[in-house]
């Protein structure tokens, strides 16, 4: 377990080169998102990046009674209006670097993922949950909105409608809720969900790396293209692979009928 210098975060890069598991470290504030907390996650992601050998990440909170519960309300009750908007552009810029990395990212949410939570669980590229995990935007019953990506990410996951349901009544939804609504990908029992989480995070590393990033860039385009020009983005990304190490290495494993050995190149 290493942590990078930092206080609120952990990086953990036990589970093999290929895969890296980022912890928000505050259980005692059940991992409440301060302005330093933010940075730090941001650090750790950048840095992330910088590691080719790291091939899926995954995001998690210290501790079982919450992934992230929210952001953390002492830190921002008596900010200005101008103080306020910086905390929110801390939050959108640490979603913009997880969304650019290369990488596909999981996040892995027991107990609570209440507002920022929430907000960092739909960064990420898909949700496994446990059974005793719990979603929610609660903002509204202190008097503000989401800040972090909320009432774009949302709608964009679920529907506009549900997210307006979930949002303006600020309840929290049981797992099975979350999973009926399209919020999560799977659920497991809490004692389980890292080994869940794991095996599917060490499948995906075993891909070629720059498909995988092409794919997500791909598939990120698709919510704000018109379907022609993502069809033409698709198109564009697909020939160039065709110019990769990786794309030579896995057709030819292919007909040998044998695992092949990707390099990123």
């Amino acid at each position: 377990m290493a942590d990078g210098g930092y206080e609120n975060v952990l990086v953990d890069d036990t589970h093999g080169p290929a895969v890296r598991v980022i912890v928000v470290n505050r259980p005692a504030a059940l991992n409440a998102l301060n302005p330093q907390t933010l940075e730090e996650l941001n650090a750790a992601f950048t840095e992330t990046s910088r590691r080719p050998e790291v091939r899926c990440v995954i995001v998690t909170g210290a501790g079982e009674r919450a992934f992230v519960a929210g952001a953390d309300i002492k830190a921002l009750a008596d900010l200005s209006p101008r103080a306020a908007r910086d905390v929110a552009n801390l939050g959108h810029k640490l979603t913009a670097t997880m969304e650019d990395l290369a990488v596909p990212i999981i996040a892995a949410v027991r107990g609570f993922a209440l507002g920022g939570g929430c907000e960092l669980a739909l960064g990420c590229d898909f949700i496994y949950a446990a059974d005793d995990a719990r979603f929610g935007f609660p903002e509204i019953k202190i008097g503000v909105i989401p800040g972090f990506g909320g009432t774009q990410r949302l709608a964009r996951r679920i529907g506009l409608p549900r997210a307006k349901e979930l949002i303006f009544t600020g309840r929290a939804i049981l797992a099975e809720e979350a999973l009926r609504l399209g919020l999560v990908n799977r659920i497991s029992p809490a004692a389980s969900l890292m080994a869940t989480t794991l095996e599917t995070a060490q499948a995906i590393a075993q891909q070629a790396p720059l498909a995988l990033a092409d794919a997500k860039r791909a598939l990120r385009r698709s919510e704000d293209l018109p379907l022609g020009e993502g069809l033409a983005f698709e198109s564009q990304l697909f020939g160039g692979l065709f110019d990769t190490e990786d794309q030579d290495e896995g057709m030819k494993a292919f007909v040998e009928k044998r695992a092949p050995r990707f390099t990123g190149r």
